[in-house]
């Protein structure tokens, strides 16, 4: 009885080329005897590549739509369908199989037979450290890498000389190899990169003594960087064409650099604003007036009202980080910490006895606290 090659691929009969292809594409996936590990998923995946082979070519789809077989012996349409001893792991190539049955590139990714020239140079990280006030202002900083450059004695060509580069013998330039492989399907012919020069094309008979032939050699280099107002720990900054360079010629990757912000002795960052702590006089707090306080770009007046308890917080607006790319600036918070008096003469004590005393009740929080417990409890 005749496969329904239609059903395997769970595809209707007027299905588009397009649909067969995504249906293979789904399928293939699926029953891949490298990604599927049950033992029915072999005998599965040549099913669907024999429906694939049939429904993706227009000649041998018409005389399976008007005879419901294309098996009309070895040098038929369908010959090439024996899978008998067929072994997945030393002879499957589904990116040749796809493109036998679809063109193009296998969705798969499990080969590339595209000519490959010199590899773009590395992508390069570097952390670090920033102060706070070059976080906030900007600054301008070096830093050392070590890294591959391009050698000045050859060029980056990696040959001694021009007439040191020739062609490759084995491919002839064109940096492909071509082979015929039997296959299931029949003889296919594929093209894989040359493996005598790489995929290249060119092959290096002298190489240069500085590099040995790679084009490149590494050196310590001093990179400025330039540090913009407002960053956040974490910033990364992108320099592009600041990493290593590329093989032969090719380009040249970039520099990251990670910003860390260190810990600052008096402020604390929270987003844009600065947080800080100012110890103030009892006498301030009580009768108010002028403190000079610390700010990230020198120093600043702050006012304190009369009667201010310890733990208050003062705003002190745009004198905190700016924002990234922009003319707005947060705030600066500063905590006022009112300052017990220590070790006072027996003067000090008596004045501020008398203080007490002519105070009465308004110097005594412990009364009040206490007639707010008795009103709750009592």
């Amino acid at each position: 009885m005749a496969k329904d090659y239609y059903k395997v691929l769970g595809v209707e009969k007027d299905a588009s080329r397009d649909d067969i292809k995504r249906a293979y594409k789904r399928l293939a996936k699926k029953y891949h005897p490298d990604l599927n590990k049950e033992s029915s998923s072999a005998e599965k995946f040549k099913e669907i590549n024999e429906a694939a082979a049939v429904l993706a070519d227009e000649q041998k789809r018409a005389q399976y739509d008007q005879y419901g077989t294309v098996e009309f012996g070895a040098s038929g349409p369908g010959a090439g369908f024996d899978f008998s001893g067929f072994n997945f792991n030393s002879d499957f190539d589904i990116d040749r199989i796809f493109e036998s049955f679809f063109g193009g590139s296998s969705p798969f990714g499990f080969r590339s037979s595209r000519r490959r020239g010199p590899r773009r140079g590395a992508d390069l990280r570097y952390d670090m450290e920033v102060e706070l006030e070059d976080a906030v202002n900007g600054a301008t900083k070096s830093i050392s890498i070590p890294r591959y450059e391009t050698c000045d004695n050859c060029g980056g060509s990696g040959a001694a000389s021009k007439s040191s580069i020739k062609t490759c013998p084995e491919c002839g330039g064109a940096g492909m190899a071509t082979r015929t492989q039997r296959t299931p399907f029949g003889l296919f012919q594929t093209t894989s990169t040359c493996g005598r020069c790489h995929g290249e094309g060119k092959i290096i008979a002298e190489p240069c003594e500085e590099c040995r032939g790679s084009g490149r050699v590494e050196q310590e280099r001093t990179i400025k960087v330039d540090v913009p107002a407002g960053v956040a720990s974490g910033t990364t900054l992108r320099l592009s064409e600041q990493g290593e360079a590329g093989e032969k010629g090719s380009s040249t990757g970039d520099l990251y650099v990670v910003l860390h912000i260190k810990p600052h002795r008096i402020f604390e960052r929270r987003g844009n604003d600065l947080y800080l702590e100012v110890p103030v006089s009892f006498v301030v707090a009580v009768l108010g007036g002028a403190v000079e306080v610390p700010t990230i770009d020198g120093k600043a007046s702050l006012h304190i009202t009369p009667g201010t308890q310890s733990n208050t917080l003062f705003k002190m607006k745009g004198k905190g980080v700016p924002y990234l790319n922009s003319s707005s600036v947060g705030d600066q918070y500063v905590k006022v910490v009112v300052h017990t008096p220590e070790d006072l003469n027996s003067k000090q004590k008596e004045l501020l006895k008398d203080f007490g005393k002519a105070l009465g009740d308004k110097i005594s929080p412990q009364k009040s606290f206490l007639d707010k417990v008795k009103e709750k409890f009592v």
